[in-house]
């Protein structure tokens, strides 16, 4: 309904003037990109393989995810040319939002934080948004696109904004063989692209690399603290009571940091003193509720419409976490030490609670009785995992000049 009147109030206001006009086209390179990461050895698994979720009929191509590239910068993807998939998701910031509310095209608040999109390929449930609604990462880009607050336009709309874009046929012919623009194509390319950030040159990987994959070894590169709090998050000291977010936070899968268990192993699996098989995503295998108390959003519950799921939801990969503050689902927490602290001992009991973070049946939370020495030491820990290339490599950079 809001974009139906602001585009009948623009077409009152300015007879027939498209709001994205004077809107600048981009400026690519001669030559194309190359979107193959050069991953190190310890992204190059069978376990990680198996977590990637690029489909069959939509793998990442250098000239896809240019288009795409091109597509998720454009503001004419937006009602009144304002808004683009990049103003919600900036890679200054880990491609998330430092507002605990994202802002639409006409100035509206969205119902949640906007979620950081690194490593989206090895999230292995493939779902996405907090409450896991879209099925697919293609299912999932063209519905900010048609959403009233955020960007306002009908998919017919969309179609007609990118033909109308004479820059838009060469990149459709190079990524798909013919300039036909469909909303299948728009949401293929726009997938390649997200699916291309990946991160993997973090100290965090440093690490890893100079243990040979043995991460329960003091990494070299680390500080004292910084190796404290890698011991801490691993409950490598006392698995019983410190740490353990690797429970939740590794799909069995370090190497990713992305919350799960998926089908590499069990969830978490602490390191033991052995190689662990993958440690690059840190993912969860899925929506969990960790005791925070939101009377307002069921999440995963919404759509499942089963009382088990009610408050849990999908977790970011902790990587860039440094980067990607608010925190949670409604960005409550607005530091790395609110976080901590909050696990520490302010999770509250529900039904729901996460196994991993109850102290028993019932939903009773877990305290893990850090020191304030610990607390400092696992976010210290958290910020090794940035990896500050995501800000500044040209594959992921706006093609689009400012502006006059």
């Amino acid at each position: 309904m809001a974009r139906s009147k602001l585009l009948v109030l623009l077409v009152v206001l300015g007879g027939c003037t498209d709001p994205t006009a004077d809107l600048p086209a981009p400026v690519l390179p001669d030559g194309t990109l190359d979107y193959t990461p050069a991953l190190p050895d310890h992204f190059l698994t069978d376990t990680l393989a198996r977590f990637d979720n690029t489909p069959a009929d939509n793998p990442t191509t250098d000239a896809g995810a240019t288009l795409g590239r091109v597509l998720f910068y454009d503001r004419r993807l937006s009602a009144n040319g304002e808004t683009s998939c990049a103003s919600c998701h900036d890679p200054a910031v880990g491609f998330s939002d430092p507002r605990t509310r994202s802002l639409g095209f006409d100035g509206g608040e969205t119902r949640r934080h906007s979620m950081q999109l690194i490593n989206l390929r090895w999230y292995a449930r493939a779902a996405m948004f907090w409450d896991e609604r879209a099925a697919t990462l293609e299912d999932q880009v063209l519905v900010p696109v048609q959403d009233d607050v955020e960007m306002g336009l009908s998919l017919e709309e969309l179609v007609a904004r990118v033909r109308a874009a004479d820059y838009y046929g060469p990149l459709f012919t190079a990524a798909f063989g013919s300039n036909t623009v469909d909303e299948t194509r728009i949401a293929r390319a726009l997938a390649q692209f997200v699916r291309s950030i990946v991160s993997y040159q973090s100290r965090w990987d440093e690490g890893v690399g100079l243990v040979g994959g043995d991460i329960a070894q003091d990494f070299p590169n680390y500080t004292a603290e910084e190796n404290r709090g890698k011991d801490i998050f691993f409950g490598q000291h006392d698995p019983n009571t410190r740490g353990l977010c690797g429970t939740c936070h590794l799909m069995g899968n370090p190497l990713a940091f992305v919350p799960g268990g998926g089908p590499g192993g069990p969830p978490g699996a602490p390191p033991g003193g052995a190689a662990l098989d993958n440690t690059a995503v840190f993912f969860m295998v899925e929506p969990a509720n960790n005791g925070l108390i939101d009377d307002t959003d069921d999440g995963y519950g919404e759509v499942t419409e089963l009382a088990e799921n009610l408050g849990e939801f999908k977790a970011p990969s902790l990587r860039n976490i440094a980067l990607t503050a608010p925190y949670m689902h409604d960005g409550r927490f607005a530091t790395l030490e609110e976080v901590v602290s909050y696990y520490d001992s302010g999770v509250q009991a529900h039904p729901n609670l996460d196994p991993a973070l109850s102290a028993g049946p019932g939903g009773a939370p877990m305290r893990l009785n850090l020191t304030a020495a610990d607390r400092v030491a696992l976010v210290a820990f958290l910020r090794t995992l940035t990896d500050d290339t995501l800000a500044t490599d040209p594959r992921w950079a706006d093609p689009f000049p400012a502006s006059e």
